[in-house]
This record gives C-alpha cells, sequence and structure tokens, in this order.
C-alpha cells in the first residue's frame, strides 16, 4: 500500500480531513474528529484492504504514519 492509497481512504470517509492526511498529523483531532470518524475508518479499512484494525488498536495510533506502519507490516 502506498501512503496516497491510505491518504485516497482516509479522505473518501472522513471528508472533513482533506488537506489534513500528512504522515506526522495526529489521527485524533487533525485527522479523525472523534471516536466514531475512527470506527467508521477502521471498517473502511478493512473493506480496502482486508487488513482488520479493531477499534481498540486504532484508538492506541498517535499519528497516521503510526496507522500506514500497522497496514504495511499486514500487509496491505
Amino acid at each position: 500500500m502506498t501512503f496516497e492509497a491510505l491518504k485516497e481512504i482516509i479522505t473518501a470517509t472522513i471528508p472533513a480531513s482533506a488537506g489534513k492526511v500528512e504522515k506526522d498529523a495526529m489521527l485524533v483531532p487533525d485527522v479523525c474528529a472523534d471516536s466514531l470518524d475512527t470506527v467508521e475508518l477502521s471498517m473502511a479499512l478493512e473493506d480496502k484492504t482486508g487488513v482488520n484494525v479493531p477499534d481498540d488498536l486504532m484508538a492506541t495510533f498517535r499519528t497516521v504514519s503510526d496507522l500506514y506502519d500497522y497496514l504495511c507490516e499486514h500487509g496491505a
């Protein structure tokens, strides 16, 4: 998975994040406004990549880069 592919998934799932998705951006509150956004994003990621990102694990990611690294490590 490329970072650009992740960025496309994020902005398609959370339109308000457009222009905010950078590797060092904080997942909450920069990209996801709240926990509902993170749940929607984890479901979209599983649909698009096949990689399960449990909600409790999603809550531990600080930056978009943390999420990207996890997805790459798990075969996305």
